[in-house]
């Protein structure tokens, strides 16, 4: 018996989450966002994989796991091309881009030193400005930044 050694094979989910078409830029930066890092259940992340749309990829697959609708969304802003699967019984039964949510709570972290939100006990909030570059503005000292330089709080 010969074995074909071209591709690597990854095990099928019979339960959970697929999450492709993440940049590779942002793969680490999104598994931080869905907080897997500490996971029980068995996570698959796969970097710098060849994507004919994109040159370079990443995916996530997570067992046993179906991420609330509006955590997915918090990937729109570092991945707005990520694609998620949901996957039962084998089955891809949903199919969905990520959709940037028109504020971000708790998520960013205000790059403004003098902001209230780096001072006191409080969540941050940022408002989405422009979704096709991705840039959001804080609600409280109006600091403006991008998807790419927004630091993601952990």
């Amino acid at each position: 018996m010969t074995t074909d050694k071209k591709e690597l094979a990854v095990a099928a989910l019979r339960n959970g989450t697929v999450i492709d078409h993440i940049p590779s830029d942002a793969l680490f930066r999104a598994v931080r966002i869905l907080g897997i890092e500490g996971m029980e259940t068995s996570v698959t992340i796969g970097n710098n994989l060849t994507s004919e749309r994109f040159g370079k990829k990443g995916i996530i697959k997570v067992a046993d796991v179906e991420f609330p609708e509006d955590v997915l969304n918090r990937i729109a802003i570092i991945a707005p091309t990520a694609m998620v699967n949901i996957i039962r019984d084998y089955e891809v039964v949903e199919k969905r881009h990520v959709s940037l949510p028109d504020t971000l709570v708790g998520i960013v972290r205000c790059g403004n030193p003098k902001c209230i939100t780096n001072h006191e006990p409080m969540a941050t909030r940022f408002d989405v400005v422009d979704r096709n570059a991705i840039a959001i503005r804080c609600h409280y000292c109006g600091h403006s930044t991008t998807g790419t330089d927004a630091e993601i709080i952990q």
